[in-house]
């Protein structure tokens, strides 16, 4: 998945699926999530999901994007959808976080 950032194919292809990482790895879907939550406690779809958050912060610290930018360069159709993650999965918003980086 890294590489798939790295690369710059989010922009390309949008947002790693499931189906696409198992794919590359020559597996079905549902065995990716198997294992992953097995050997891991969370799901191939967490896995994407933690990683777009990873992206998120890095972007929201490391750049004056807005987070309408940050969300359309990580394949959101729309920046609430970004805002919605972030918020779930962090437990603050996207602009909160960001300015806990530079308060001013």
């Amino acid at each position: 998945m890294n590489k798939y950032f790295e690369a710059g194919k989010i922009q390309e292809f949008g947002q790693p699926t499931v189906k696409f990482l198992a794919e590359k790895l020559h597996i079905t879907p549902h065995y990716l999530s198997d294992m992953l939550k097995e050997h891991t406690g969370q799901t191939a779809q967490q896995h994407i999901h933690n990683a777009l958050i990873e992206q998120i912060k890095a972007l929201l610290t490391m750049t004056n994007m807005s987070i309408s930018e940050i969300a359309y360069q990580l394949g959101f159709d729309y920046p609430q959808s970004l805002n919605k993650l972030f918020k779930k999965k962090t437990a603050v918003s996207p602009t909160s976080f960001r300015k806990s980086f530079n308060p001013n």
